[in-house]
């Protein structure tokens, strides 16, 4: 992507008064210029195409099309796009599923102002960029023994509140077989009880809400 003086930014988020913060955020920076905006995944790809952006804000979640879904399609459309997640969650998985996308910055939106303007320098310099909050997270557990699909299965159904007996009907398994994998994940995600690993599995991006 050509560089030019001035980076050319394009925002999508659902929310206008957070995009109105930001432009005005952006407004005030010379080397700055926001070209475009979108309000969900679906136009973020129309706007990136028509304006091609130095820099892409994007949420992760938007409706639609999610910003995770939007960030792989358009690296994949366009393989030099430089996006930068903005988001609430700092969940380990969120942040590894924004990075394999092909994120190359993620930021805490409760933590903008300097360190979005920063970051958008950096990442326009050609470097990756994490909010210190999504380092701890992602070393906080790298060495965490991972979850496979069944665990995330029976974790999403506890999630839903189901007893054992119901999972073990979902799943077509033994009411043995379910208890055997839930004490397996609640030892994997140090969960005190059911409750705690469906909201750990949640903070963490494992599963959703």
């Amino acid at each position: 992507m050509p560089s030019t003086a001035v980076i050319r930014i394009l925002i999508a988020d659902d929310h206008p008064l957070f995009r109105q913060g930001v432009a005005a955020l952006l407004s005030t920076e010379p080397d700055m210029t926001l070209v475009a905006e979108a309000s969900d995944g679906r136009e973020a790809i129309q706007q990136f195409r028509a304006h091609k952006p130095d820099i892409t804000l994007i949420d992760l979640v938007m409706p639609e099309m999610s910003g995770l879904d939007a960030t792989m399609a358009i690296r994949a459309e366009f393989p030099e796009a430089r996006i930068i997640v903005l988001t609430t969650y700092t969940g380990d998985m969120q942040i590894q599923r924004a990075l394999r996308a092909g994120a190359r910055g993620y930021l805490i939106k409760n933590l903008l102002h300097k360190e979005l303007l920063d970051t958008i320098r950096a990442v326009h310099a050609g470097k990756k960029a994490l909010a210190p909050e999504a380092t701890f997270e992602l070393s906080e557990h790298a060495t965490d023994e991972p979850l496979g699909p069944a665990d995330l299965q029976v974790l999403r159904l506890i999630a839903a509140g189901k007893a054992n007996k119901q999972i073990a009907a979902d799943l077509s398994t033994t009411e043995d077989a379910v208890k055997g994998r839930v004490k397996r994940i609640l030892v994997r995600l140090g969960a005190k009880d059911r409750t705690h690993a469906a909201m750990i599995g949640v903070k963490r991006g494992l599963i959703e809400s």
